[in-house]
């Protein structure tokens, strides 16, 4: 009899422990019921889905537009600005966890040898922040995943506000499309020289060997999980493109800084939505999105 308790005991622990670890594993969504129904068929497709915007290479002579290609994210990083002109991800909710903000900011010797590689204190003092351009809560599946978001490569000078507010509110809606059942490619940039932060107007920092940016844009296409996703843009799928000052005193509300992607790609020089096909592009890239911004 004392025998038969004790089991019984020990699969009701085994029962509590399995019950305890399945909810630790499950990450806090503001909208769980659409999450989980994402979850069961969101993958990590590829970042580069939606093209190559600058045609960027990984031939070191390529040094204003040296491709590099991580899991995480790829990018077009300029050695001379030392900063990346763009980011480019997919965001799932395939890579979003409960790995905690890393917070390792550090030099990415993945760049070339013999490339000046800015560290953690190379915007020490200057009153910008390091602006992630994926941004640490979009890889938040490993630590591995989250400590990418950490190098400085993935970095521009932003001005606090704009990084702390504006941006962020971007970011965080972003994830909320993601929890309701959606996928998105995102890419992320910056051109131009000198912006205002919180000390004041720099054109570069770290002794010339990073500029600060005068924009910071982002364009997200916005797709229901699926796949072969480049050729689901339709001329109904919404793309959201802003493009906002380096400075300060900006606005924190980001829906008031929407343009088009066609005005993106005049400033930059860039084919942003490559991979889709050119008759949806001329329509989707015309439109400055309307829809919600919360």
């Amino acid at each position: 009899m004392q025998r038969t308790i004790a089991r019984l005991l020990s699969l009701a622990l085994l029962a509590s422990i399995a019950v305890s670890c399945s909810k630790d594993a499950v990450a806090p969504v503001s909208s769980p019921s659409a999450t989980q129904s994402a979850d069961a068929t969101a993958t990590r497709d590829g970042n580069l889905a939606m093209g190559n915007p600058s045609g960027a290479t990984t031939s070191t002579t390529n040094y204003t537009n040296y491709l590099m290609n991580k899991t995480q994210f790829s990018m077009s990083y300029h050695r001379d600005r030392g900063i990346p002109n763009w980011v480019s991800w997919h965001l799932s909710s395939a890579w979003l966890g409960s790995t905690a903000r890393q917070d390792n900011f550090a030099a990415d010797a993945a760049l070339p040898s013999g490339w000046y590689r800015p560290g953690s204190t190379s915007y020490s003092g200057s009153g910008f922040d390091r602006g992630h351009n994926c941004p640490s809560a979009d890889r938040t599946g490993s630590v591995a995943d989250n400590s990418a978001t950490f190098l400085m490569s993935n970095m521009m000078p932003q001005a606090p506000n704009n990084n702390q507010r504006t941006w962020a509110n971007l970011e965080n809606y972003c994830r909320t499309l993601v929890n309701a059942g959606n996928e998105l490619y995102i890419i992320c940039g910056s051109y131009g020289k000198g912006g205002t932060g919180a000390n004041g107007y720099y054109t570069t920092l770290d002794a010339g060997r990073v500029t600060v940016p005068a924009r910071c844009w982002k364009v997200i296409v916005v797709l229901p999980v699926g796949t072969g996703d480049a050729a689901r843009v339709t001329s109904a799928t919404r793309v959201i493109a802003i493009n906002t000052p380096n400075d300060n005193s900006l606005s924190t509300t980001w829906g008031s800084y929407r343009t088009t992607v066609d005005a993106i790609e005049s400033a930059t020089g860039y084919d942003l939505l490559s991979s889709v096909s050119s008759s949806v592009q001329a329509v989707v890239e015309a439109r400055v999105d309307n829809g919600p911004t919360s």
